[in-house]
């Protein structure tokens, strides 16, 4: 497993948290919060790109 450096959790209301984690070859990870061990991995830019679709309410619905 690659050392992730993982980001506090971010916990919407009613929905579970989830963390966001970066390694040092540029690559980012997500993953729900407890569950580290099993996580999404892409580039930062894909995962930028998500949470601002996530926080503009075009992805709401998979929070």
């Amino acid at each position: 497993m690659p050392d992730i450096t993982w980001e506090d959790p971010f916990c919407a209301e009613g929905s579970a948290c989830f963390r966001l984690g970066t390694d040092h070859d540029g690559n980012a990870y997500i993953a729900i919060a407890g569950q580290e061990d099993h996580h999404l991995t892409d580039t930062r830019e894909a995962l930028r790109t998500l949470i601002r679709d996530i926080k503009a309410g075009k992805a709401d619905h998979l929070l």
